[in-house]
């Protein structure tokens, strides 16, 4: 590909990072990603079209809203560089294929659902559900359809029956210490004070669905044990927060392991047939 190719693949990456701003900042919201058109949050006034180039409008304005003055959030230009380079690094690394503008919407997508559980610590239904489609449909034949289909009932089965082996052995673990603690919806069965005690999100299943139909059986294991690793850091700075504050969005770790995975996963995969072989 020449360089005019690469330029263009990252333009178009930053293009719907941008528009994938306002998702992060409406959805979660309940307003429409469509319409009003952009505005400022805090005059409402609409933003002219030299106010939405990507990355390059921040820059000029310096960070501010050019009707106003507020401080425009680091997270606009990061979220745009960032997906204009997902979208580069994954069409450098599969080709030009529409398979590969599938793969680059899928991790844009997770990258998008990071920032969301990461300000809310939860993720739209929608969007998670989404991503798995894109994921699973993401194929170069159609043998993969199949294979990622079952790769992703895999896992989605596999950490549904993790949540409630685990959420109902910590359930009777902290039941024995506090007996007004709260139960689960489908606990209820169980004990007759109504409470809510997780293991784990319905939006970490759907995110282990979608990493199994992208990065297969194996590398999803990998993927999964070294979200673990690099979300270790963050429980531990919060060990001594608030109850409420412990909670650390999974789903950013688990987009980051995938990620990784994904782009060194010729050297792993091979690491791995040497363990076996």
């Amino acid at each position: 590909m020449s360089i005019a190719v690469y330029i263009f693949i990252f333009i178009l990456g930053a293009l719907i990072g941008s528009f994938l701003n306002v998702v992060i900042y409406r959805l979660p919201r309940g307003e429409s990603v469509v319409f009003p058109a952009s505005h400022c949050p805090s005059c409402g006034n609409n933003l002219k079209p030299w106010h939405n180039i990507p990355i390059f409008s921040w820059l000029f304005l310096r960070g501010k809203c050019a009707f106003c003055g507020t401080k425009i959030s680091y997270q606009y230009p990061l979220i745009e560089l960032l997906s204009g380079s997902i979208f580069l690094v994954v069409f450098l690394k599969m080709g030009i294929a529409w398979a590969t503008l599938g793969i680059a919407m899928v991790f844009l997508l997770l990258l998008t659902l990071s920032v969301i559980d990461f300000y809310y610590k939860m993720v739209p239904d929608s969007l998670n559900l989404l991503t798995l489609t894109l994921a699973v449909a993401s194929v170069y034949s159609s043998e993969m359809l199949l294979q990622n289909l079952t790769n992703a009932l895999l896992f989605a089965g596999g950490f549904s029956l993790l949540r409630f082996y685990v959420s109902y052995y910590l359930y009777i673990k902290v039941k024995r210490q506090s007996p007004n603690l709260k139960q689960a919806s489908w606990l209820r069965n169980y004990n007759t004070i109504p409470t809510y005690l997780e293991a784990m999100g319905e939006a970490d299943i759907m995110i282990a669905a979608t990493m199994g139909a992208l990065l297969g059986v194996q590398l999803t294991l990998v993927a999964i044990f070294l979200s673990a690793l690099l979300a270790m850091p963050a429980m531990m700075l919060m060990r001594n927060e608030a109850e409420e504050s412990k909670q650390v969005p999974f789903i950013p770790f688990l987009a980051m392991a995938a990620w990784i995975v994904y782009i060194f996963d010729s050297p792993i995969a091979a690491y791995l047939e040497s363990m076996y072989a």
